[in-house]
């Protein structure tokens, strides 16, 4: 049963690694690229004049969404994996990870704002 435990609890702690904002690539690779898809989705079925809205707001709250997902699947695996005495993570740590993460919306906005990125129409006009 503790193998069992362990192998599951690294797999949940590795996906949630692959979530969470802790190394530059995750966001970079993985939670944009998931928050873009999302968002692509979410716009494509609302209307005209409310799309690009849509879409910004549903990136946003997707990426916060992957990150939040990748900590508590990241808090899940090590705990079914810690043995007694390992210490958990510091308050300071967790401040840090929640800075990262701001920093990736600030720049999530402001490509928003600069126009690179937008709805799936906005690539590909309609003609």
């Amino acid at each position: 049963m503790t193998l069992k435990r362990k192998l599951a609890g690294g797999i949940l702690a590795t996906l949630g690694f692959m979530l969470s904002p802790l190394s530059w690539w995750n966001d970079a690779f993985v939670n944009l690229p998931l928050a873009l898809a999302f968002a692509w989705l979410a716009s494509s079925r609302a209307a005209p004049e409310i799309r690009e809205r849509v879409f910004q707001i549903s990136l946003v709250a997707a990426y916060w969404l992957t990150n939040v997902l990748g900590f508590v699947l990241m808090y899940k695996g090590v705990r079914w994996m810690r043995s007694p005495g390992v210490k958990s993570e510091t308050r300071r740590e967790l401040w840090q990870d929640v800075w990262i993460s701001l920093g990736y919306t600030a720049l999530l906005v402001a490509l928003l704002k600069l126009g690179v990125l937008k709805s799936i129409e906005g690539y590909f006009p309609r003609s």
